[in-house]
């Protein structure tokens, strides 16, 4: 039996990691569940998995939900409940789900105190790679990857060595303008923004989709998680969002991981690892499928992909840069302050910038973040 707490209980991963703990009682409890405001489903998980624990980060959010907690459920309110609860709760693992930074100091906290990280927020490997890795390496921990393409790399590399691996490839779906011109970006509405081909997401990570900033982020976390130079992380897109990654060996062999597109598939595996259990969810018919296709990205059309190696191979404290000038680049489109390639523009500016820091403690880390958001909220007030 594997105790896992779940910090983000209430978005779609959380959802889908209580569907994976459903359908594995004998093999997963949930011990801890975490959410900045939804105090009503939070609640209804609680009572429903029986958990010792829940962490609410929204005060407001909070003194609603200690009045209705089942009793003998200790109760974590405020901006370091999280990091208490991980801390103070006995269980094997803790998987974080949660946005932006609010992740980075439970996730060091999980290291310190001798439990597994099953990591789903970009922003954690992202902002604080270096630190991650070292508090795993240090206190012997592993750090397990949920989003579907580093979970992919990670099947595919068992049993391989670093110097038999010549690169990993994650694909990219392309979004919903992976056909459309120059011209015709700077057209581009919110609605159509929001149309994503394959997947149903959040919205901010639907537009990161779609400007390919979201793949930039990823090759920025495969980095660290691999331990790879980023010259030797790729991207290629593949629409159907079949093949979730793949790995290329020195020999020239290429091994890929296929699933339907269910993320309850890299849930599942990150928290049984290193076993294998049956699950629910449907096989791939590949007759049926009849094809996968592959392109090579444009990084002319998508300068996303060229930022983030950038970022990432300077290191330091620029790829948190990129990531918090980016949030409030979207957050800007979404508000229709500014067009869809204004979103790239705005980012680089931010990075042009930027003194970085090449190596940062955890408060250099969070100062360099606000300084990215202050810096594009000026750039976007200067546009406007």
């Amino acid at each position: 039996m594997k105790r896992v707490i779940l910090l983000g209980s209430s978005g779609s991963i959380g959802e889908s990691t209580c569907k994976v703990a459903r359908a594995l009682p004998e093999t997963m409890k949930l011990v801890g569940l975490g959410v900045a405001k939804s105090g009503e489903r939070v609640l209804a998980q609680a009572r429903e998995f029986g958990v010792k624990a829940v962490a609410v980060s929204d005060l407001g959010a909070a003194e609603k939900v200690k009045k209705d907690l089942p009793q003998g459920t200790k109760f974590y309110p405020g901006a370091e409940g999280l990091s208490r609860m991980v801390e103070e709760t006995e269980a094997d693992m803790v998987l974080v789900a949660v946005v932006g930074t609010a992740g980075l100091a439970p996730a060091l906290a999980a290291l310190r105190t001798g439990k597994h990280l099953a990591v789903a927020s970009k922003e954690i490997l992202v902002l604080a790679g270096s630190a991650v890795m070292g508090e795993a390496k240090k206190n012997q921990r592993q750090v397990l990857p949920v989003d579907s393409e580093h979970n992919a790399i990670f099947q595919c590399l068992q049993g391989a060595k670093s110097q038999e691996v010549r690169k990993i490839i994650l694909t990219a779906s392309g979004g919903p303008f992976r056909k459309s011109s120059v011209e015709e970006l700077k057209k581009v509405t919110v609605a159509q923004a929001l149309k994503h081909p394959t997947w149903s997401m959040g919205k901010k990570i639907t537009i990161d989709s779609a400007t390919m900033f979201n793949k930039g982020l990823e090759m920025i976390e495969a980095h660290w998680l691999f331990g790879l130079p980023m010259s030797q992380v790729e991207v290629v897109v593949h629409p159907q969002s079949l093949v979730h990654s793949l790995v290329e060996f020195v020999d020239g062999s290429v091994l890929a991981q296929l699933s339907v597109t269910d993320m309850c598939f890299p849930i599942q595996y990150a928290v049984t690892y290193p076993q294998r259990l049956p699950s629910g969810l449907p096989p791939l018919d590949l007759a049926k499928i009849g094809s996968l296709t592959f392109e090579t990205p444009d990084e002319k059309r998508f300068p996303a992909l060229r930022l983030a190696r950038e970022a990432g191979e300077a290191g330091g404290t620029l790829p948190g840069v990129f990531n918090a000038a980016n949030e409030v680049a979207v957050e800007a489109f979404l508000e229709e302050k500014i067009s869809f390639p204004r979103i790239w523009e705005m980012v680089e500016k931010v990075m042009a910038a930027h003194a970085n820091e090449k190596k940062p403690e955890l408060a250099a880390i969070i100062a360099a973040d606000q300084w990215a958001r202050a810096q594009a909220k000026t750039a976007l007030q200067v546009a406007v």
